[in-house]
C-alpha cells in the first residue's frame, strides 16, 4: 500500500481539489483543531468542489490530496484526522460537496463513525476510503449510508474514476472486490441465509438478468449501459424492476442475495 501511495506522492505537486472540501473558510484563525491542515485557493475563484479528507495517516492525506489536485482542478481540501474534527466541520460548513473518510481513524469505531456522521450531516455524501478489502464490510457501509467505498490500494486512475462517478452522483463499488466475493465466513454465513429463489430469478427476464449479474460484479448504471449497449435510463429501468421483482429495498441487498447465483444456469433459457 505504501508503494502505491509513494508513487502517487512523487508524481505531482498537491493542489486543493475534488470531491468535498470542509472548513477552509472556518479556520482562517485555525488553532480550533491543530491538526487541520488547509490548502489555499484563489480567493477570486470559486472552487470547483469542497472536499473533507478525514484520514489519521499523514502520507495517504497527501496521495489523496494529489488525486483530487490533478483530477478535479481548482478544488478546496481540507484535512482532519479524527471523527470528532470531521464533525466539527461539517457543522460549520454545510456546503461541502463530499467526505472521504477512512474507518479506522482514532473515533470511528468502524462503521459505527460512518452512521454517527450521516446523521449529523445526512445532505453531505461520504465516502469510505480504507485499507478493507472484506466484501461484506464494503456493502455494509453502503448500507449505513456511504455513496462508495474505495480501498487504499486502488491506483491512482481508479481513485480519479471512482470519485467522479460519486461526484456524478453514482456508488461506486470497488468491482475487483464485490467480483471476488473476498468476506469472512461467518459473515458469509449471515447472508447466505437469504438467497433469491428460483422462483424469484425465473420471473426476471433475460436482460434483467443480465443487469443483475453485472450489478452482483460491482458495475455501476454507467458501465452497465456501455457493456449491454443500452441507454442508462433503460439499465435504471432495470434496476428498479430488479428490486421490485426480488422483493428487496435497494441496491446493496440485491448485490447481496444475488453474490453466489450461477447466471449461466438461468440465461440458458
Amino acid at each position: 500500500m505504501l508503494n502505491e501511495l509513494e508513487a502517487v506522492l512523487s508524481t505531482e505537486n498537491y493542489p486543493s481539489e475534488n470531491c468535498h472540501h470542509a472548513s477552509e473558510n472556518r479556520y482562517h484563525d485555525s488553532e480550533a483543531i491543530p491538526d487541520t491542515e488547509h490548502k489555499q485557493v484563489d480567493p477570486s475563484m470559486e472552487p470547483a468542489y469542497k472536499i473533507l479528507i478525514a484520514d489519521d495517516h499523514p502520507l495517504f492525506r497527501e496521495a489523496i490530496s494529489s488525486v483530487i489536485a490533478s483530477g478535479f482542478e481548482g478544488s478546496q481540501i481540507i484535512e482532519t484526522d479524527d471523527l470528532d474534527s470531521a464533525l466539527d466541520i461539517t457543522r460549520e460548513n454545510d456546503d461541502l460537496d463530499l467526505i472521504l473518510l477512512d474507518l479506522n481513524m482514532p473515533g470511528m469505531h468502524g462503521l459505527n463513525g460512518l452512521i454517527t456522521l450521516r446523521n449529523e450531516a445526512p445532505a453531505i455524501p461520504v465516502v469510505i476510503v480504507s485499507a478493507e478489502e472484506d466484501k461484506q464490510v464494503v456493502l455494509q457501509a453502503i448500507t449505513y449510508g456511504a455513496c462508495g467505498f474505495i480501498t487504499k490500494s486502488s491506483p491512482r486512475a481508479q481513485m480519479t474514476e471512482a470519485i467522479q462517478q460519486i461526484l456524478d452522483g453514482n456508488v461506486y463499488l470497488p468491482s475487483d472486490i464485490i467480483r471476488t466475493g473476498k468476506e469472512s465466513n461467518t459473515r458469509r454465513s449471515r447472508h447466505e441465509e437469504n438467497p433469491i429463489s428460483p422462483e424469484l430469478l425465473n420471473s426476471l427476464t433475460r436482460r434483467q438478468l443480465l443487469v443483475l449479474e453485472r450489478m452482483s460484479k460491482g458495475e455501476s448504471n454507467k458501465q452497465i449501459a456501455y457493456n449491454l449497449n443500452i441507454a442508462e435510463t433503460t439499465v435504471k429501468a432495470h434496476v428498479s424492476a430488479i428490486l421490485r421483482k426480488l422483493g428487496v429495498h435497494n441496491r446493496v441487498q440485491a448485490i447481496l442475495s444475488a453474490s453466489d447465483v450461477d447466471f449461466s444456469q438461468y440465461l440458458k433459457r
